[in-house]
């Protein structure tokens, strides 16, 4: 007769299978705690999202750029690492600072989101992000309305400005360009808006406007007398919404890839280059030979105005050594190219953030500046693919093809 087996219950069965059955305690986290994981899991969400850490700078979404302030204060607080450390699959407590553009010092939270444009709620805590609309939008209402054009007094000045321009135009010295999306707006160009010439006879202090972004008033002169105060991203967003908004060139802006500027050819950005002020051993014993080589769609002085602040500038104030405008191209296949072309005299560095985090800045190069020049020229004529960069011989060398 078979043995009768022991019915035995599923509590006694799991203890055999060695299934702790003792129930976990749940741990209990205060409401700041909780916003602060909460927080963390966001960042953890744009990095899954984007493929890269959130970083600092003007032009990045000014949710990434809270997402990067937040990331730098975990970082730095004891507390918060303690919450988060073992939720990080991501290294994003210990990969470093990805910094671009450091962020102000702020004394609080409150304070850092009332300048971007955000209010939070809950003590001001910088996990918990509520945009700011109908506040925003009146004050770009009211903002406008300051903009209205009134007669200029002074017009007298600007007459013979507006005469000389129609001129060169006529000489062909100066060309109609069409506005391009991230077209600078700086004091000394003209422009011609809903078909009068306009030119900008001043611009402002910097300020940050209710969008979070950098801002500046104008004053802006047009060949009809009257003048508008009006804000500089009001004025880019006028030209780019008119059909026939156009740049006039300056006299001596010429182009990359054309010796002739056409009416349709559209501004693409600068090539610029940059000598570094730094008084580090290395930077200052090379100086003459050391470059910073980027493209741009802004302004190069905008770009540059918190250079002594930003790793990427190595912390030290830039001088402008040389500019190259660029036209019916796309700038950031050209900015590849470059890179890869000076790839062999990549300057090796690394530099501390104002966070003490230590970052390795791009775009610098070992090369004299008659050797870049001699490569916007093959760029130019559209046979740099035929040359290599010898840093050794310091020289371009032709390729022998097979």
């Amino acid at each position: 007769m078979a043995e009768t087996k022991e019915k035995k219950s599923n509590k006694a069965l799991l203890e055999e299978l060695g299934v702790d059955l003792t129930p976990t305690k749940k741990v209990a986290h205060s409401p700041k705690e909780e916003r602060i994981i909460a927080g963390f899991e966001e960042i953890q969400r744009f990095v899954e999202e984007h493929g890269h850490q959130p970083q600092h700078g003007e032009d990045r979404d000014i949710f990434e750029r809270l997402f990067a302030v937040r990331l730098d204060r975990i970082r730095v607080q004891a507390e918060c690492l303690a919450l988060v450390e073992t939720m990080d699959h991501q290294g994003l407590l210990t990969g470093g600072s990805q910094v671009n553009e450091p962020s102000t010092e702020y004394k609080s939270d409150k304070a850092l989101l009332a300048e971007l444009g955000i209010e939070a709620p809950q003590e001001g805590d910088i996990t918990h992000l509520k945009h700011v609309r109908s506040q925003s939008e009146k004050a770009r209402a009211k903002a406008e309305e300051i903009g209205q054009r009134v007669p200029c007094k002074d017009f007298e000045r600007f007459r013979p400005l507006f005469e000389t321009v129609q001129e060169d135009i006529k000489t062909g010295l100066r060309k109609t360009i069409v506005f391009s999306k991230d077209g600078s707006v700086e004091k000394g160009n003209f422009f011609i808006l809903s078909g009068q010439k306009a030119y900008i006879a001043d611009v402002g202090e910097e300020f940050i406007g209710t969008d979070g972004r950098k801002e500046y008033r104008l004053r802006v002169i047009f060949d009809n007398g009257v003048e508008s105060n009006q804000l500089m991203r009001s004025l880019q967003k006028r030209l780019w919404e008119d059909e026939t908004g156009r740049r006039i060139t300056d006299i001596s802006m010429g182009p990359l890839f054309d010796d002739v500027v056409g009416e349709q050819d559209a501004e693409s950005g600068t090539i610029y280059i940059l000598r570094s002020m730094s008084e580090l051993p290395m930077i200052a014993e090379n100086r003459k030979v050391i470059h910073k080589i980027g493209v741009t769609g802004g302004s190069v002085k905008t770009r540059i105005s918190n250079a002594k602040l930003d790793p990427t500038y190595l912390m030290a104030d830039v001088e402008i050594v040389a500019t190259y405008e660029l036209f019916n191209i796309n700038r950031f296949k050209l900015e590849n190219i470059i890179r890869r072309f000076f790839e062999p005299a990549k300057l090796d560095i690394k530099i501390n953030d104002r966070f003490g985090n230590p970052v390795t800045p791009r775009e610098w190069f070992f090369v004299p500046l008659f050797i870049i020049d001699a490569v916007v020229d093959k760029i130019k004529v559209g046979d740099i693919s035929e040359y290599r960069y010898d840093p050794k011989e310091v020289k371009l060398v032709k390729m022998v093809h097979k």
